[in-house]
């Protein structure tokens, strides 16, 4: 990113300077650039002088094929690219007019040329830049939270005078920087000539040249944020250590295509990797067991998390209905049972530091953001709507479920949230949209995400004396949302409490674990290999596994009615089709986890298994009848 002149003259490319003494640089680096885009090679490939055969009005070039050509060169864009890009965009320009030399080219405009850089650098967070960055290339990683409408902006401002009709053509600088208006004719006055009047000029709108300006706010990439501090914000108030808060972006990359990583590509040597990992026998177990290795026992919640992470098969209708592959989980019971590091294991981060300070961030979701219940808001899991301070336009800022579009939201203490909040993301949990109608604006924002909430009965421990109903202080419709409802108790059992309070000792005892025991997967290799499922894989079910599903669903509700009609009380879960979707979910998620295209009736008996444990043992505890698995947590 450069933070001068992002957009003086023609939308990317301005003027070279001409007249400036030390124009005969500026044009020998014209020609070192243009030489760079005839005659580097990869390979047997001139590789940008093809690209630009195509007609595309960009050249995407890799700031490291510049410095294997000349380091000097190199240097150059790095130190200085306010004046070398404008350089470096006219050679592009220079270079595809050039390559024009058929008859039918001629007749064609040459397009002018933007230069996207590319490079595999280091990534700078937003509060590592200072002083030392200002005018220089960097690079950073963020999340646009805003963006403002679409705006015109005069980048030359054509003047006449009323009496004399002489013509003065003004460049405006970038930004919101505005242009200053002469109050006296500068044209040369004779001596009989009438003497121009104060205030001469007026603005030919039509002869003015004009670009498109929108105002993006860049916040600090949650791989970068520290415990205990806030992001930071890179938007139209500036910050950071920025002189000039209006940068030019000399490239934008999209990590993530919708909701999936399908724009990451593996090489040959990482897919074989992959391949590798997945031919791993009862691989779904090994990916489980190194979910928070910290965390004693747990082993039916580790797979509901784990089908959490791979999620099942996204689904468009003929008729255009999406159908959610995203998992939802709710852990439900009382305290000290290790809810909240769950949690925190999804959206921790383990820096490794390589010299000469390449920071590298691990995490093991896609993308995950961590809230807790008390301090969120409807606006702030949602979206809310934001005044520019400068144009005082209204502008739409993301919440939590917006900017973990493709990953994981993981929400604390959710019973302490309040009920209109809660409410605010039934849409989102379902239809994973959020439809916004506030300030004159209306529009749907995607939030493809899963839900990991961890909750209090409302006693603060779950009441056995009393009935489910009592305990879940949760509508049925936020509950119908969720793939598997655990309820967990932390029962008393002497055998169990000296296992965990072993591995509690040994851990305080040696100050960390193991992170990788034997038999488990390290954290880098389950992001890479979730990623590549998620990208490569969408299982589909069988006829036989579908028939399997069909009839499990019509007798656990044949007997859940059964039971509420014996008990003459509804059950406070409620088992609807949203649950036959969930199981049919946690079977695609299954079959992903071994990169398999479909989903076998081995797959369908796990996830049933899993549905039942979590589900539909709590629903069937409405009738006082003991069907809860207990769940035991460090």
């Amino acid at each position: 990113m450069e933070t001068e002149g992002w957009d003086s003259g023609q939308v990317y490319v301005r003027s070279v300077f001409p007249g400036e003494p030390n124009s005969r640089a500026n044009q020998n680096t014209v020609q070192e650039l243009y030489d760079f885009i005839q005659n580097f090679r990869d390979g047997n490939v001139f590789l940008y002088r093809s690209n630009l055969s195509v007609n595309r009005p960009y050249l995407k070039v890799d700031l490291q094929d510049i410095t294997n050509y000349d380091a000097v060169i190199s240097q150059k864009v790095v130190s200085n690219p306010t004046e070398i890009l404008a350089m470096f965009e006219e050679a592009a320009y220079i270079s595809a007019k050039n390559m024009s030399i058929s008859p039918e080219d001629d007749q064609k405009p040459i397009p002018k040329i933007q230069i996207e850089l590319v490079s595999k650098d280091t990534v700078l967070s937003l509060r590592d830049l200072n002083s030392a960055h200002v005018s220089k290339l960097v690079c950073v990683s963020g999340l646009i939270i805003g963006a403002s409408t679409l705006s015109s902006k005069a980048t030359f401002v054509y003047l006449q005078c009323k009496n004399c009709k002489h013509i003065k053509i003004i460049p405006v600088a970038g930004g919101y920087s505005g242009v200053t208006i002469p109050r006296i004719c500068d044209k040369p006055q004779t001596q009989d000539a009438e003497k121009c009047p104060l205030d001469p000029y007026e603005i030919v709108p039509d002869k003015c040249i004009f670009v498109d300006q929108q105002t993006l706010k860049l916040q600090e990439s949650p791989d970068f944020i520290p415990v205990g501090e806030l992001p930071r914000h890179l938007g139209s108030s500036g910050a950071v250590a920025i002189r000039n808060p209006y940068l030019r972006i000399v490239g934008m990359e999209v990590l993530r295509s919708g909701n999936s990583s399908a724009s990451k590509t593996f090489s040959p040597e990482e897919e074989n990797e992959m391949l590798a990992i997945s031919r791993i026998p009862n691989i779904y177990r090994v990916f489980a067991d190194s979910i928070a290795p910290s965390i004693f026992g747990n082993s039916d919640i580790k797979k509901a998390i784990t089908c959490l992470l791979f999620g099942g098969s996204k689904k468009v209708l003929p008729d255009g209905m999406r159908i959610r592959g995203d998992i939802n989980v709710l852990l439900l019971g009382d305290p000290g049972t290790a809810k909240s590091q769950l949690l925190k294991f999804l959206n921790k981060i383990y820096f490794f530091i390589y010299p000469p300070y390449n920071y590298h961030a691990i995490q093991v979701a896609p993308i995950s953001i961590y809230t807790s219940g008390k301090g969120s808001s409807a606006a702030g899991l949602t979206a809310s709507v934001i005044k520019d301070p400068t144009t005082r336009e209204l502008y739409l800022e993301g919440g939590a479920m917006v900017l973990a579009d493709g990953g994981v939201v993981c929400i604390d203490e959710f019973d302490k949230m309040r009920d209109e909040d809660r409410v605010a993301i039934h849409e989102a949990m379902e239809q994973q949209t959020i439809s916004i109608a506030k300030a004159g604006i209306t529009t749907v924002l995607n939030a493809r995400s899963s839900v990991l909430a961890a909750a209090n009965p409302v006693f603060g421990r779950y009441d056995d004396t009393k009935a489910p109903g009592d305990n879940i202080d949760f509508q049925t419709t936020i509950l119908s949302r969720f793939d598997c409802i655990f309820i967990v108790k932390d029962e008393h059992n002497e055998a169990r409490d000296r296992t965990i309070a072993k591995h509690v000792l040994q851990i305080h005892a040696s100050g960390a674990i193991q992170e990788t025991a034997e038999g488990e997967l390290s954290l880098n290799q389950m992001a890479r290999y979730l990623t590549y499922c998620r990208s490569k894989c969408a299982p589909r079910l069988t006829p036989q596994a579908a028939e399997r599903l069909g009839s499990f669903f019509v007798t656990m509700r044949s007997q859940i009615s059964r039971i509420e009609r014996d008990s003459s009380e509804r059950s406070t879960i409620p088992i609807t089709v949203r649950q036959l979707e969930a199981v049919v979910r946690l079977s695609e998620s299954l079959a992903k986890i071994s990169l398999l295209p479909v989903c076998t009736v081995e797959h369908v008996e796990e996830a049933i298994r899993l549905f039942r444990v979590s589900t539909v043992d709590a629903a069937q505890s409405t009738t006082g009848m003991n069907f809860l698995i207990i769940l035991h947590f460090y």
